[in-house]
Formats: C-alpha cells, sequence, structure tokens
C-alpha cells in the first residue's frame, strides 16, 4: 500500500487510469481494499490517507481524485461531519462511503449530505467495489453537468436581462422617426458586453440618440452600461440637454464604477423637431456617418474626454450640423477596430468609410447589415470580432 509520503507524483485526474483517494485508518481495511481492486482488473491507482487532515493536506498539493473512498470511522472525523468537510476541499470528486455492517442510516445520511454512494466494509467484494466506484463517478458527472446547464439557463436569463436594459425599445411619440438597430458581441464573451444605445423623444418634439461604450467586458460593464444608459434617459426627459449630460453622466459612472481605471465613451445628438438640424455632444467617442441618399461622409464633430478619464475637469462642446435630409449612423469601436488578412492591419475609419461607400445606396437595414456582415466575414478565421459592436442607423422619415 503506497502512502502519500511515498507515492509517486502522479496528478490526480490526468488522462490514463483512475485515481482513487483511499481515506482509511485500519491497515487491514485499507490492504483489503487495494486487493479488491486489484482483482476487479480496474485500472485504479490508490493513493492512501489515514485519516482526514492529511486527506485534506493531500488534496492541497494536488488536484482532485476521479472519487474517494472514505471510512466514515476516522479519528479526526466521523460520518456526516467527514463528507461534508471532505467535499469542501474536493467538491469535484466522486465520493464513496464505507460503512459498518449495521450503519445503513449513516451510509444513506453521507449520501443526502453529497455523497455519491455507501458500501458495507463486511459486504466489499472486487466487483461491486469497482461498480461502485464507477457508478459513483458518472453520478458525479451527471451532476456536474445539471450543474452547468443550469448555470447557463441563469445566465441566459441575466444576459436577456442585461439585454433589455443595454438595447432598449425606443421612446417614440409617433411614426415619423425610423431608427435600425444592431449588436454583436465580441469573441472572447459571447455574451453583452458594455455597449448601449437608446432613443427617446420629448413632448416638443426632439429626438433624443445616444450611444455608449463602457471599456472592459463582463457582467460589471454591462451593469455598468445599464446604469448608464437608463441614467441618460431618465436626464433627458428631465430636461437636460447638451454639454450638462456628459459632466451628470460622469458622476455616475465614477460612483458606479468598479474601479478608477474604468472609462465609458459616448456620443448624445438632438435632432431638432424641424428636422433642419442636429446637435451633438461626444465624449471620447467615434465619429459618424451621414447618409444622404446614396452619398455617405464622415462626420468627425468635436469632441471631449471620456467619461472618467478627467473627473470633474471635462469640456464637451456641443457642435450643430444642418442635416438637409440626412440620415445617421452611430456605432461603438468594435465596427472598424478589427483585423483582416494575416497581418496587424484594422479596418479603421477611413476602411469603414470606403466599405460604406460601396453599400450606400442600400436601404437602411440592408445597409447596416452590409457593414455587421463584411466584419463578421472578415474577423470569421480569427474566431470573430475582437470586440463588440454595436450599430444605430437613425434619422427622421421621407413624408411622401
Amino acid at each position: 500500500m503506497q502512502s502519500p509520503r511515498t507515492a509517486p507524483p502522479a496528478s490526480f485526474g490526468q488522462s490514463g487510469p483512475a485515481t482513487v483517494l483511499l481515506v482509511e485508518d485500519d491497515e487491514g481495511d485499507a490492504l483489503l481494499v487495494e486487493e479488491y481492486l486489484a482483482l476487479s482488473n480496474a485500472a485504479t491507482q490508490v493513493v492512501r490517507a489515514s485519516n482526514l487532515a492529511e486527506a485534506l493536506e493531500l488534496l492541497a498539493r494536488r488536484a482532485a481524485p476521479e472519487c474517494v473512498l472514505l471510512d466514515l470511522h476516522l479519528p479526526d472525523a466521523f460520518g456526516v461531519d467527514a463528507v461534508s468537510r471532505l467535499l469542501k476541499d474536493a467538491p469535484g470528486a466522486a465520493v464513496v462511503v464505507l460503512t459498518g455492517l449495521s450503519e445503513e442510516d449513516a451510509g444513506l445520511a453521507a449520501v443526502a449530505s453529497g455523497a455519491q454512494e455507501y458500501l458495507s466494509k463486511s459486504a466489499l467484494e472486487p466487483q461491486s467495489l469497482s461498480r461502485a466506484i464507477r457508478y459513483a463517478v458518472q453520478r458525479k458527472q451527471i451532476e456536474r453537468a445539471h450543474v452547468a446547464l443550469r448555470e447557463s439557463s441563469m445566465r441566459a436569463e441575466e444576459n436577456a436581462r442585461l439585454e433589455r436594459g443595454l438595447l432598449p425599445t425606443p421612446l417614440l411619440r409617433g411614426d415619423d422617426w425610423q431608427v435600425t438597430t444592431r449588436y454583436r458581441p465580441g469573441r472572447d464573451h459571447a455574451l453583452l458586453g458594455g455597449d448601449f444605445y437608446d432613443v427617446v423623444q420629448t413632448e416638443d418634439g426632439t429626438v433624443h440618440v445616444v450611444i455608449g461604450d463602457v471599456s472592459g467586458h463582463g457582467a460589471a460593464e454591462a451593469a455598468l452600461g445599464v446604469c448608464l444608459r437608463v441614467a441618460w434617459r431618465s436626464f433627458v426627459l428631465a430636461g437636460t440637454r447638451g454639454a450638462e449630460l456628459p459632466g451628470m453622466l460622469e458622476q455616475m459612472l465614477v460612483a458606479e464604477r468598479a474601479g478608477e481605471h474604468v472609462f465609458a465613451t459616448l456620443s448624445s445628438l438632438e435632432f431638432a423637431p424641424d428636422r433642419t438640424t442636429v446637435k451633438i455632444v461626444r465624449a471620447g467617442h467615434p465619429g459618424v456617418l451621414l447618409r444622404r441618399g446614396a452619398d455617405v461622409q464622415w462626420w468627425e464633430p468635436a469632441y471631449g474626454p471620456a467619461l472618467g478619464l478627467l473627473p470633474g475637469r471635462g469640456v464637451w462642446p456641443v457642435t450643430t450640423e444642418a442635416l438637409d435630409g440626412a440620415s445617421v449612423v452611430l456605432f461603438t469601436d468594435g465596427l472598424f477596430e478589427w483585423r483582416y488578412g494575416d497581418g496587424p492591419e484594422r479596418l479603421g475609419e477611413e476602411g469603414l468609410l470606403e466599405l460604406a461607400r460601396k453599400n450606400g445606396a442600400l436601404p437602411a437595414e440592408a445597409f447596416v447589415d452590409a457593414l455587421i456582415n463584411a466584419a463578421e466575414t472578415a474577423t470569421a478565421g480569427r474566431g470573430g470580432l475582437e470586440d463588440d459592436a454595436a450599430v444605430m442607423h437613425t434619422g427622421w422619415r421621407v413624408r411622401s
């Protein structure tokens, strides 16, 4: 029988023979278990610990074994307590408890506390022991699969809630405004990141549009994006306008962000109800595309710093532009900051403008899809987009 001090430095859970950790203080019982496993022709490596403390020390130095054979009568642990303490350090291991002849209740209690199987030492024989170990490992695998499925379902529900917060239904007062939106997550996080957008039409007929991008990826960034989007809508409905908006939103970001290095870029626009002009205030966000018929131009209005980079010191100028019937295309940088070919070249803003002009004659939805599809097709060989990409095509409907 090998002890933890003399066993070869094999790694638990490695490919090859299954590893069993035997926690048993009785030398005779331990020898019997090892002999039975050998007689069953199971390719099993047995590593021994004579008490629970020794087993936990062993687990701290190695990855968890596929299975643990645990005596319920140890010098330093007894019954359910032994199972609970073991599973705390090796939650992924299947556990088979070894009981005395008249301890069926103890075995059932151990199973209820997390073990996969129990066996009476007096009824041990090679095939039943080998079979119990195999079944316990299979049950543990099924249990892990069920847990993973449940977690996946919970993540899907959470993502749906985040999506409703990040990508809401436009709040419009009529059918004279057209907006087409698309969102694609980056390849490293098939879930939503921190990109957000919104559209609100106030009582005076002005249409307010925002698009933003929180730095980083993950649930915290997505939650912060939801916070900023809801705050923007609230501020707009409360009458906050122009250069005041970024400052108010920055206060929210600084209060809610997880760390001082988190920032967000943003563009907020106001479309006048007479349809003649649009005002824009930018906080470190990319420029926009203006579409007049089949003609597409890049518009680079004045801008201030991203929110959170210079808390309390930022200045955000407001730029006014004549629309002349133009639609405005807004996007986050994931739409053009992707590599193509085998080198380090990225599409960039000039490449995006060229791509947009090639598709300038398309209607709004087809135009947006063409931009997204080009990005996804070009990056397919690299695993997809490196960053989230959000696109908004927005403007007044043409009056008949």
